[in-house]
């Protein structure tokens, strides 16, 4: 780019940065009517007026650098505070990237009306220049809030599985001193390690002597699967517990058996109840059946 057209274009943006500077309130007027921030401000229109506002200031402070195409110029960083946390809100109840994104590309229309207003000859190469900076910066903006849109997706899928992960690997308190997890379903690394740190606040929290891990419901078991098992059992060990794993089923035990998988040092019931039946008598409690029970 030559010296005269390089001149031309951080002119335009120093002239888009004044004009937005200028036209601050009639653009934050404007935009509180736009989906992006209806949406959000539904209660007070105040409120949506104001945030506009001050992404309308952050990008005079970008366009006022010159930095129009740049994602990570310093005003942009006020942007994505005030519009992360919207796409974040409008991420959670069901809104997608893209359309957010489309949302912002239509803020240009109100911005561009008025910088259109300003200029007496439209086709002058000046109006011309001034609306080129005006879609090069709103074209910027979409991606930042694309980029941001995208990071408050992947944050709140990360959250949802974390917390189905918690409520799928529930503690339970069978006893005074005795608890068990009971697995249902797939044990990958992260579910795993899920098992292991709620098992081990379990028998910290309920001072329990005894943990049981029920795999009744466990679909398969691989060597991965029983290298968990055995690291959550000596995990439970380390906290001053002992751990029983119940549940083993007549296939997985086949599997485990081919795979060549030492189970020697765990210590197994076949069913939740055995287990619980053994921390019981190594309490010195007996369990005898009811009366007339055949």
């Amino acid at each position: 780019m030559r010296v005269s057209e390089q001149e031309a274009v951080e002119s335009a943006a120093r002239g888009l940065g004044a004009f937005l500077e200028r036209r601050r309130e009639q653009i934050a007027q404007r935009w509180a009517d736009a989906p992006l921030f209806r949406a959000v401000f539904t209660v007070s229109r105040d409120e949506a007026v104001e945030a506009c506002k001050a992404v309308v200031d952050a990008l005079s402070e970008v366009a006022s650098t010159g930095r129009l195409e740049d994602i990570a110029a310093p005003g942009f960083d006020r942007v994505r505070d005030q519009l992360g946390r919207m796409s974040g809100s409008r991420t959670r109840t069901g809104s997608s990237p893209a359309q957010i994104a489309d949302e912002v590309a239509a803020l240009r229309a109100p911005a561009a009306e008025l910088l259109r207003a300003e200029s007496a000859d439209a086709s002058a190469p000046e109006a011309a220049e001034g609306m080129l900076a005006l879609t090069v910066l709103m074209g910027t903006l979409r991606v930042v809030v694309m980029q941001t849109a995208l990071s408050s997706g992947e944050e709140l899928i990360a959250r949802q599985r974390e917390q189905l992960l918690e409520v799928a690997t529930p503690v339970i308190s069978l006893w005074e001193g005795v608890v068990a997890v009971p697995l249902i379903g797939t044990l990958d690394s992260a579910r795993s390690q899920v098992v292991m740190e709620s098992l081990l606040e379990s028998i910290v929290d309920r001072s329990a002597r005894y943990a049981i891990l029920d795999i009744t419901g466990v679909s398969t078991v691989d060597s991965l699967v029983a290298q968990h098992l055995m690291k959550t059992v000596a995990a439970a060990r380390l906290m001053g517990a002992e751990c029983i794993v119940s549940g083993i089923r007549p296939a997985i035990a086949q599997t485990i058996v081919h795979l060549g998988i030492d189970l020697g040092s765990v210590l197994t019931r076949a069913s939740l109840a055995d287990a619980l039946a053994y921390a019981l008598s190594q309490q010195g409690i007996e369990v005898s059946p009811r009366a007339g029970t055949p």
